[in-house]
């Protein structure tokens, strides 16, 4: 018989009390196995899709909450738009989802220092847009292999993100371009 899930088929022989009904060879068990490491891999895939989506569902809020737009409505509506805001990202935030990245030391401290940049660039961005906005294009420069060439690259990021892994790498990456495109809402810079 078979385990169907979302994720497709795999041998319930996980489920047999872990005893190998007659005809299970090494070979097979290696198949099984094969198809479990598939499902997983997409389920770390699936994840990682989640975190990305809930990461911009509360970039929207945010953006909301601050928006120009705010201006022109009167307050009781300003406040209404505001509770409401609220209340959604009240809901958001039950919802945990997280992949674990196995990391050494060396990563450990590569990533925490990356992420004081990126928290450092982000306290800055209702400050000052134009700068934050310059700034976090050097960092997507050191992520990418075709930076852009009208602005320069933060060696000093990129040496903390060299020393990250590699799924680390690629988060960030999404993570700066979701910050870039989130600077480029708030309508103060000429971002193409």
């Amino acid at each position: 018989s078979k385990c169907i899930s979302n994720y497709g088929e795999v041998d319930q022989f996980a489920l047999e009390g872990g005893k190998a009904s007659r005809g299970f060879t090494k070979d097979r068990l290696i198949a099984v196995l094969d198809q479990v490491e598939m499902r997983v891999e997409r389920l770390r895939k699936d994840t990682v899709r989640i975190e990305e989506e809930k990461d911009s569902l509360l970039s929207t809020l945010d953006s909301i909450k601050h928006s120009e737009l705010l201006l022109d409505i009167s307050e009781c509506d300003k406040d209404d738009i505001t509770r409401y805001a609220d209340r959604i990202l009240s809901r958001a935030m039950t919802v945990e989802v997280t992949v674990r990245t196995d990391r050494d030391h060396q990563q450990e401290e590569a990533l925490y220092q990356v992420n004081m940049y990126i928290d450092q660039l982000v306290m800055s961005v209702h400050n000052d847009a134009v700068s934050a906005h310059s700034r976090c294009q050097t960092y997507m420069n050191a992520c990418t292999s075709q930076p852009d060439p009208n602005a320069g690259t933060d060696k000093n990021f990129e040496t903390a993100i060299l020393g990250c892994t590699l799924d680390d790498q690629k988060r960030v990456k999404k993570r700066l371009q979701g910050l870039l495109d989130y600077i480029a809402k708030l309508n103060v810079t000429t971002c193409s």
